[in-house]
């Protein structure tokens, strides 16, 4: 075999020369966008929210409650009500100043806003908190559990809001300091939350258990051989299914209602009546701070938690985004990977003593049900019959303008969120059971995964 000529090796040369430069050319075309490598989330969908409007229907009586209830969940609380428009009650510990504040995006009743208001929170009328570290000017809103006691000694669960009133202008004398987040997150003793949007929720709230439970035992086969399972949460006493909540945990929209104002702002009121720290010099109301006012004169005047169970009871249901040609086709996909079956496209009302929500089609994508998602996404948690790694199959409607996905926020990228649904079993924890759907997912071509994104975003 002759050695190479001096003209063969040029014409060597030339050869990889070229190719390298016709390699440039494609991965600089990629680059601009002239042929995308991989599908992108299309981000947070401008134009008309599509949400925060009341359900079509409601008397005129209905409406001014409404009204009367949007009103109050936007008003900012205080300690004593001396702040000039401010409410009482605030305190000693919180995590806002109002429901609005946190369920903001893209309207009043949504969720984490693109500007956090906790920053504001933490100083407001002269409060002397720290920002803790996780807690960013653009980032999500966020709640804290400790799944373990600060000592890690027994099971905790609990929240612990972040901020307190020591300092506040009307809280004087009350120096009750903040938890202690830094130990807490070294101790690997520290999860989030974000909120959940209340969109539609008097729709979810009049499902009926029947309808809940035929739609989990439909499909079996395919679920069974996909590896999905699922089951709802209940009420202890009862039995019946409980679907408010990260982990559905929560019965009705009055309990959802005052399990936040005393956890979220430290409001206490007639469902939940104790201050849930009593620190020495940080009690300056009586309880409940919320309660039904009676007069002699007049009417009586429902409850703040009454009047926020009443605005979200009427708040519509979100309304997607005209269909075009890729979402028609990303719905397609949605059912044909296996999405459909957990995020079940839409659950029917059942009759109701409100005429505006019997027998409604809620496009929810939600079976309302708990599964699980395996240790990637475990908080160790447990609420209700939840477990540490079961969560309620979140409702998808109005995803399309959401900023932060996850039961903690973890990202901002819709293509991330899916794929942090695939979690292989570890000696804690099963596998996710979303495994098999999300394997579909990474085998569809990149303009199926970029149609089934864009009908995601058009929620």
């Amino acid at each position: 075999m002759r050695a190479p000529s001096a003209a063969d090796r040029k014409s060597l040369r030339q050869i990889i020369l070229f190719a390298s430069i016709l390699l440039f050319f494609i991965m600089m075309t990629v680059l601009q966008g002239g042929t995308r490598a991989i599908a992108i989330d299309p981000g947070v969908r401008a134009g008309n929210p599509g949400a925060g409007a009341p359900i079509a229907g409601l008397t005129t009586n209905q409406l001014a409650f409404f009204t009367t209830g949007q009103d109050d969940f936007m008003q900012v609380q205080s300690v004593l009500g001396s702040i000039p428009g401010a409410g009482s009650g605030l305190g000693p510990t919180f995590n806002g100043e109002s429901c609005a504040q946190c369920h903001a995006q893209p309207s009043t009743g949504g969720t984490s806003p693109f500007t956090n208001p906790q920053i504001g929170a933490a100083s407001a009328e002269g409060a002397t908190n720290q920002v803790p570290f996780f807690i960013t000017p653009n980032g999500p809103v966020r709640e804290v559990r400790f799944p373990l006691t600060p000592d890690l000694r027994q099971r905790d669960g609990g929240v612990h809001d972040l901020f307190t009133i020591a300092g506040r202008s009307d809280a004087a004398g009350c120096n009750l300091a903040q938890p202690d987040f830094l130990q807490a997150a070294k101790n690997g003793n520290l999860i989030f939350r974000i909120p959940t949007p209340v969109f539609g929720a008097g729709l979810i709230e009049l499902i009926p258990d029947s309808t809940i439970r035929s739609n989990l035992s439909s499909n079996s086969a395919r679920k069974r051989n996909l590896g999905i399972s699922g089951r709802p949460n209940t009420n202890g006493n009862d039995g019946t299914i409980t679907r408010f909540g990260w982990k559905a945990q929560n019965k009705s929209l009055e309990i959802f209602s005052g399990e936040a104002y005393n956890v979220e702002m430290g409001v206490t009121n007639e469902l939940f009546q104790s201050e849930r720290d009593q620190s020495v010099g940080c009690q300056f109301n009586g309880t409940p701070e919320d309660l039904t006012h009676f007069d002699q004169d007049g009417p009586e005047i429902p409850s703040d938690v009454t009047k926020f169970a009443i605005f979200m009871r009427f708040l519509d249901q979100p309304q997607p985004a005209p269909a075009t040609t890729s979402t028609q086709r990303g719905l397609q996909i949605f059912h044909s990977i296996g999405c459909a079956l957990c995020h079940t496209p839409s659950l029917t009302t059942g009759q109701s003593s409100v005429a505006a929500l019997s027998n409604i089609q809620a496009n929810l994508f939600s079976d309302l049900a708990l599964h699980h998602m395996g240790p990637r996404l475990a908080d160790n948690v447990s609420q209700g019959s939840a477990g540490g790694d079961e969560f309620r199959t979140a409702p998808l409607w109005g995803l399309g303008q959401r900023i932060f996905f996850m039961h903690d926020g973890r990202t901002s990228d819709l293509v991330k969120a899916i794929l942090s649904h695939s979690s292989t079993r570890n000696t804690r924890y099963p596998g996710s059971e979303a495994n098999a759907v999300i394997d579909n997912y990474s085998r569809l071509s990149v303009q199926d995964q970029q149609d089934l994104l864009n009908f995601l975003r058009s929620l």
